[in-house]
């Protein structure tokens, strides 16, 4: 089938789950099969996206069920990318593709990688006395849905979590902001609108959160996210800061999803992947891979009873291409 698992080198699971997920991805495989390969030994072994192609190559080339992923860790080692400790997938998935990208000297290629991924929002921020508001458009990588509503109460499907990210908050009573126009603290309103998506698109489901005692503590419960996904039916025009052309692609189709199982102290990671070549869905548990069905993958939806239980923290969409 082409699909090679990764052996477990000490608590890799995260870094493993993360790197099938992005070398099974072909548009950055694309990308990263036209870098400039470091003309020395010693800048070839600290070279992220070097080291990520010759994985890629190996994992490409082999003939057993699985690769070592250890030359590529000790070069993440020497950008403080700890080895053999408990990593949270969000946090290395950031902290992997800003590797990637500072060490991409092609700055074409920096910036196919950019638009790849990158997700743009404008945040407003107005006074409720006098309407002054301010504008401004940022970037990031992942869209952190919260799985919990205002009230702290369980969201029931991801659109739900899309529209509770993209309501707009009243900043009130201690939150008060102080406006220019009226010379003193107001309430403010303050709301995100949604101007670009990338072809893949990276949701990161919120689902450990800190208790009043500083405790984190992992909502494990019940949370349906679809296989197709429209934001035009989700978000209002309110929620919408882009032209007609740009709404026409915000169709998308789940491309991969990776699961934690565990508590927050004792967990582990596996990621379900669609190939895009064969169209069929496939678990990768380190060194073991196996093809699944959608059923599989419905069960990390999760259930608040089974707290050790596979939950999708990670979900990626790819956009769909026009026929």
């Amino acid at each position: 089938t082409g699909a090679i698992g990764l052996y477990n080198i000490g608590q890799s699971c995260c870094l493993n789950s993360l790197l099938q997920v992005f070398l099974m991805n072909i548009h950055f495989t694309g990308i990263l099969r036209r870098i400039t390969v470091p003309p020395r030994a010693v800048q070839k072994r600290k070279n992220v996206p070097y080291q990520m192609l010759l994985l890629l190559e190996e994992m490409q080339c082999s003939k057993q069920k699985a690769v070592s992923p250890v030359d590529l860790a000790h070069c993440l080692s020497v950008y403080k990318v700890k080895l053999f400790v408990q990593h949270d997938a969000a946090q290395l998935f950031l902290t992997l593709w800003n590797l990637i990208k500072r060490q991409m000297k092609n700055p074409e290629l920096a910036g196919k990688l950019s638009d790849l991924y990158t997700i743009c929002v404008q945040e407003q921020v107005a006074c409720q006395k006098c309407l002054f508001e301010t504008k401004r458009n940022s970037s990031m990588l992942t869209l952190p849905l919260p799985v919990l509503d205002a009230n702290s109460h369980m969201l029931k499907t991801l659109e739900d979590c899309l529209q509770c990210f993209f309501h707009p908050e009243e900043l009130t009573d201690q939150n008060m902001c102080f406006c220019e126009q009226c010379g003193r603290k107001t309430p403010f309103l303050q709301s995100m609108k949604l101007v670009h998506l990338p072809q893949t698109l990276t949701i990161h489901l919120k689902r450990f959160c800190f208790e009043k005692s500083a405790h984190i503590h992992k909502l494990s419960h019940y949370l349906p996210f679809p296989q197709d996904l429209d934001f035009n039916a989700i978000l209002t025009e309110n929620q919408c800061q882009a032209d007609d052309n740009e709404k026409a692609a915000w169709q998308y189709e789940l491309f991969a999803v990776v699961a934690h199982s565990g508590s927050t102290n004792c967990g582990h990671y596996c990621a379900y992947i669609r190939s895009l070549t064969e169209c069929k869905w496939y678990c990768f548990n380190d060194s073991e891979v196996c093809q699944v069905s959608w059923d599989d993958v419905k069960c990390t939806y999760g259930h608040s009873n089974l707290h050790w239980g596979q939950t999708a923290y990670l979900l990626i969409y790819m956009k769909k291409h026009p026929q």
